[in-house]
């Protein structure tokens, strides 16, 4: 889908992005970290040629980004941003038809999307539609604006630290809602963070960067049991090491299948921080476990969440 080749940046003298090369895959959720100044924005930014690469090639589609008319280019790939940028004098529905309405689309086919998105983002109740920024949330505002960036179905979806400014109730709950997204749409989807347990939340896989270079690339469990050198061991951060690794495995990975348990079922996907949330929340040792159907797939341990994931797949 994309694929950066020793791609470098600069302003002047200064380096900004050293000699990147890595691809994202078709519906990944990719994440750029690192810490302020590492380069990740601008990285981020050349994919749409908001920035121009000084050295090297960015592939889009199996060609050369330059080789597409900029605004060809920029309706392929959705762009959201922290500070969202709604128009304050036009409502939701106006504001998440923007692109649509710049390339012409018929009123009819206008109407039928802003109604999907609508849904999509659990805006279809009540007059969500009609009403303006000003009457919204933070959250809800962020919502509108990942709204507009997906209006004209691009095929990427390039995300620039959008729940950065947001307090944690609602970033969290926007974490939620992207997965669902990206669940639902099975867009493509480039997201920078600065944040690690957001990264380590959303992503497919992670590329860690610092001073302009990428220093790793894995998936969230491969950058927490395998860091690649004293950088990445301390971004990723080790003193909390066994939460973050309850935070990126699933129930799908210590599942007994066949078992049952008294209760009210958590989906395979939970992980199993969620799973231990629910246990000490309810004070239970193990939990049902149920596909999105409600039909029982078996049940989950708390005895299990201590051995490695391979051991207890053996011993099932």
């Amino acid at each position: 889908m994309i694929a950066f080749e020793d791609v470098s940046k600069s302003f002047g003298d200064t380096k900004i992005v050293e000699g990147v090369s890595f691809s994202i895959e078709a519906g990944e959720l990719f994440v750029l970290i690192g810490p302020s100044g590492c380069g990740k924005s601008t990285t981020l930014k050349m994919i749409n040629r908001l920035l121009d690469v000084t050295s090297g090639r960015i592939r889009f589609a199996g060609e050369d980004v330059t080789a597409f008319p900029i605004e060809a280019l920029r309706r392929r790939m959705g762009y959201a941003i922290q500070s969202v940028g709604l128009f304050p004098h036009w409502t939701v529905e106006q504001n998440i038809a923007t692109v649509p309405r710049l390339l012409r689309w018929p009123r009819a086919r206008i109407r039928e999307r802003v109604d999907e998105l609508l849904h999509v983002l659990q805006f279809d109740r009540g007059d969500w539609r009609h009403r303006y920024p000003h009457q919204l949330s933070g959250g809800q505002q962020q919502r509108v604006g990942v709204a507009r960036a997906l209006a004209a179905d691009p095929d990427v979806l390039l995300m620039d630290e959008p729940f950065g400014a947001l307090d944690p109730i609602t970033r969290d709950a926007l974490q939620a809602e992207l997965l669902r997204i990206h669940r639902v749409t099975k867009k493509t989807i480039v997201f920078v963070t600065h944040d690690m347990q957001e990264a380590l939340r959303l992503a497919s896989r992670i590329a860690i960067m610092e001073g302009g270079r990428l220093v790793q690339l894995g998936t969230p469990i491969e950058l927490l049991k395998q860091p690649a050198n004293d950088f990445v061991h301390s971004f990723v951060g080790q003193d909390d090491f066994g939460i973050k690794l309850l935070s990126v495995e699933t129930v799908a990975e210590r599942l007994r299948p066949g078992e049952s348990a008294p209760g009210p079922p958590i989906g395979p996907d939970c992980t199993l921080r969620q799973a231990l949330s629910t246990m000490i929340e309810r004070g239970a040792e193990r939990l049902a476990v149920a596909d999105a159907s409600g039909r029982p797939l078996g049940a989950v341990h708390l005895a299990d969440f201590a051995r490695p994931a391979d051991r207890q797949r053996d011993s099932t």
